[in-house]
């Protein structure tokens, strides 16, 4: 199988692992999944599912071609003296496992306390979609949005708390619905200092 010249696939932000293939060869691979299944592809019905499937990806997997390190490269250091958590919550989680390619939709809470720098809220956001568009555990997830606000914004503490339901438990397997899993990651005075953790869990779950 050849493949295009086209720019290395990033697996989180590591190394290159493998180049791209290309459309033609995705779409050739969406239709060999759909005569696996046991269906036509050139049914009238399925004639454009190969298409439609490759857009798809194209747009649930486009964090693999953003950059978190620009989202977070302007920062404002006019705090006014302002010392306490910046907290955004109820935001969207739409990722996919590693394991099953199956999707896991939730919420994901953020919260940081500025070091002299501050981030526009929407580039918090922005960076959880970022991640979230990439094949990852939860675990890993959370873990990435942490790193990431640690790293480039330095501030004195970062939070996470990501819950989400699992497809690839609610839809295959042991087909339990409606549960939900939750993970967090904790840095700085989040990590060391538990009134301040509790303060972030209450404000998170709207208390």
């Amino acid at each position: 199988m050849s493949l295009t010249p086209a720019k290395p696939v990033l697996v989180g932000d590591n190394d290159p692992v493998t180049l791209r293939p290309s459309r033609e060869e995705a779409l050739k691979a969406v239709r060999t999944l759909l005569a696996w299944a046991g269906d036509d592809p050139d049914r009238p019905g399925l004639i454009d599912t190969p298409k439609r499937v490759v857009d798809a990806y194209g747009e649930w997997f486009d964090g693999y071609d953003a950059d978190v390190e620009k989202e977070l490269s302007r920062t404002f250091e006019d705090v006014q003296g302002y010392d306490d958590m910046v907290l955004l919550r109820d935001i969207e989680v739409e990722s996919h496992c590693e394991h099953h390619m199956a999707p896991f939709l939730g919420k994901a809470y953020v919260a940081y306390i500025p070091n002299e720098k501050v981030v526009g809220i929407s580039k918090l956001a922005r960076v959880v979609e970022i991640f979230s568009r990439r094949l990852q555990t939860q675990e890993t997830l959370t873990q990435l949005i942490a790193e990431a606000i640690e790293s480039h914004l330095q501030p004195h503490g970062v939070a996470i708390l990501i819950d989400a339901e699992h497809q690839c438990m609610t839809t295959r397997g042991v087909h339990h619905r409606h549960v939900s899993t939750i993970t967090t990651r904790f840095t700085g005075d989040f990590k060391s200092d538990a009134a301040l953790k509790d303060r972030f869990l209450k404000l998170a779950q709207g208390r």
